[in-house]
């Protein structure tokens, strides 16, 4: 009975509810929305430096997680091989020797990192061949290098220029070599693009004195959230002497940077809560103002006051359901909107982000749980300010109310 007469209630009056509907929209839209951002903005991160590069997780000799050094390379066996063929959360794996090295063209010098890594494998497992901005993707067997555009832009140097590479190879042997650049490649870090230069494995395994050897084995896994599961199951397969670190381990920095600014989200999100638990509590006081007279007189022929006021209570659940739903439905759209023409940074603000490493961009987050919990904390905000209404209905002065 409750129920049914509060939906009547509400459409009694259409204007008073759609205003309430509104208010509880747009705020589900507006936090739906800064949510988006901030966890597109570290999806963007993520996939810039990790997904694109470095890998969620990378199979490594135990003594080099502990300092990366050349001198503590692994070979890729046949049995590190089968573990990861059986494993079913695997999708890709490649394997790699990095290490750093000077770069030099005529009168410029840089220290890079030197990435070597098999041109099949890079190309199915990152894409590697769709970065290629100038030149061409090179093929297997060729004696060439790619570097990303922030280094060539720094090096001055372009497609059909050479490359010095110079650095210590592998226990102490020399390593230098010359190498014509076939393409150029632009990454979504700028500083990685900065820093990268790419050899085919064989010819960095020449270059630093290491046939056969690699250094990491980087993972490409089907479920991103899964990846501490992953690691821990792999570090349990994989023989003595290895280990599976996830990116979180290799990039502790990036790690703390997304978790001090998503510290400082929830500042602000809590600040936009406090501004719609307000702009919802001033709806609801000017409807319990409007109606004062009408619970009166329901009141005063014999209805009981927390009758009155859980019928109230129940008006609001209704409507804030109602517009939490329209609130996804509304705020979806925005976002895929900016999902796919992600915000473009320019000048001071372009040039502040990239020395953080962070593309300029601002891209938003399609995942569905961010409305879903935006939804459900639009609700929970409606129907906590709903207490104070709840209150005053039950001190509601019959006499005075039905004068006024």
């Amino acid at each position: 009975m409750l129920f049914k007469l509060a939906w009547r209630n509400l459409w009694r009056n259409k204007r008073r509810t759609l205003i309430t509907l509104a208010s509880i929209f747009f705020a589900v839209v507006l936090s739906s929305l800064m949510m988006s951002m901030k966890e597109g903005t570290y999806t963007n991160m993520i996939d810039s430096m990790v997904g694109a590069h470095v890998g969620y997780i990378q199979v490594q000799d135990s003594a080099y997680a502990q300092d990366e050094s050349i001198n503590d390379l692994m070979h890729f066996d046949q049995r590190i091989q089968d573990i990861l063929n059986s494993n079913q959360q695997i999708s890709n794996y490649a394997p790699r020797l990095e290490s750093f090295a000077l770069a030099a063209s005529r009168e410029v010098t840089r220290g890079v990192i030197v990435v070597g890594g098999g041109i099949e494998a890079e190309r199915r497992q990152h894409q590697l061949d769709q970065r290629v901005v100038q030149g061409r993707y090179p093929e297997t067997g060729a004696q060439v290098a790619m570097i990303g555009n922030g280094l060539a832009d720094y090096l001055k140097l372009g497609v059909g220029d050479t490359i010095v590479l110079l650095g210590q190879g592998y226990h102490g042997v020399n390593a230098a070599g010359k190498y014509p650049i076939s393409g150029i490649l632009k990454y979504g870090s700028p500083e990685l693009s900065k820093q990268l230069v790419f050899l085919p494995l064989p010819v960095a395994q020449y270059l630093y004195g290491a046939e056969k050897l690699i250094s990491s084995v980087i993972l490409d896994i089907k479920h991103k959230d899964r990846v501490h599961s992953i690691s821990r199951d792999l570090n349990h397969s994989l023989p003595p002497g290895y280990v599976a670190r996830t990116w979180e381990e290799i990039m502790p920095e990036l790690k703390n940077m997304i978790e001090t600014d998503r510290v400082e989200g929830y500042v602000f999100m809590f600040i936009l809560y406090m501004v719609i638990s307000f702009g919802i509590l001033g709806t609801l006081i000017m409807m319990i103002a409007e109606r004062k007279r009408e619970f009166a007189i329901l009141v005063s022929i014999g209805m009981k006051k927390y009758r009155l006021a859980a019928t109230f209570l129940i008006e609001i659940i209704i409507l804030a359901m109602i517009g939490a739903i329209l609130g996804i439905l509304g705020a979806f759209p925005v976002c895929a909107y900016f999902h796919v023409n992600p915000v473009r940074f320019g000048d001071q603000l372009k040039d502040m982000m990239e020395e953080y490493g962070i593309e300029a961009v601002l891209q938003t987050s399609l995942d569905p749980s961010i409305y879903i919990q935006q939804a459900i904390i639009v609700c929970l905000i409606s129907i906590v300010v709903t207490m104070y209404p709840f209150y005053k209905i039950t001190r509601l002065k019959v006499m005075n109310a039905i004068r006024t």
